[in-house]
């Protein structure tokens, strides 16, 4: 864990609502895909919390929805100005548990810290495809980005105006390949869908409302077998066997 400072490289509109912020700074803290940063915005209290999306050097991609304060704050900044960071923070992805195929699942702004775990089991020489649901087209993003890797992606819309229509569940059902693991991110519904749906292990990034983000306010604990674990410090990646689905 370590704070500091990061200039704003760029900021710009991925999809309807959401936004891909580049920063430049110290990123010796960030070691991995599904690890988060805690984000100062000017002005609010409490710091907000992003997946890392993507890390090049000394620079790292956040991808957020516009939902409130803070996100409409950092929609508006502009490349050039700063934000403190709190980097490396939380348990990310194992990419050492993926097996021959990986299955990996996206649903809305959830694909986001799919990216770079793309990028490692790529480089990690592990196969893998990817799953994608959306709301409609207009929210849709990184399906190029994937492909570009060599996945094959397929993608769900509710209204059916990309891909399938339907579910992510339907994106997975359209994949012609045999997966021995899998790595999803989005909402708990879904999630949970997906870990009953699939028959074989697999990994879920938590969200949940953060308030200290590193572990000593206890805010954001979920069930799981182990008992109430920490999405910031426990997590916020589980095993989907370890998530009590029934209590959360």
């Amino acid at each position: 864990m370590k704070q500091g400072t990061f200039t704003i490289l760029d900021n710009a509109r991925l999809a309807r609502d959401t936004f891909r912020m580049v920063l430049e700074g110290d990123c010796s803290a960030v070691t991995g895909s599904g690890q988060f940063v805690q984000v100062s915005v000017p002005g609010l209290y409490l710091r907000r919390p992003f997946s890392v999306s993507d890390r090049d050097g000394d620079r790292i991609v956040l991808v957020y929805k516009q939902v409130g304060k803070g996100t409409a704050a950092m929609a508006a900044m502009a490349p050039g100005g700063t934000l403190d960071l709190v980097t490396g923070l939380g348990r990310g992805f194992d990419v050492a548990a993926a097996g021959e195929r990986s299955l990996l699942v996206g649903g809305s702004v959830g694909t986001a810290p799919l990216l770079l775990l793309a990028r490692e089991l790529q480089a990690a020489g592990k196969a893998f495809d990817v799953a994608l649901g959306f709301g409609d087209a207009g929210l849709a993003f990184y399906v190029q980005e994937f492909k570009a890797l060599g996945a094959q992606v397929k993608v769900a819309t509710q209204d059916g105006s990309l891909g399938r229509e339907g579910l992510v569940t339907d994106a997975i059902r359209a994949l012609d390949g045999t997966y021995d693991y899998f790595y999803c991110c989005g909402s708990k519904v879904m999630m949970r869908v997906v870990s009953e749906a699939l028959p074989f292990a697999g990994e879920c990034s938590m969200e949940e409302r953060m308030g200290c983000g590193t572990g000593i306010c206890y805010g954001c604990s979920i069930p799981t077998t182990a008992g109430m674990r920490r999405v910031c410090a426990d997590g916020p990646v589980f095993r989907k066997e370890e998530i009590v689905w029934e209590r959360i």
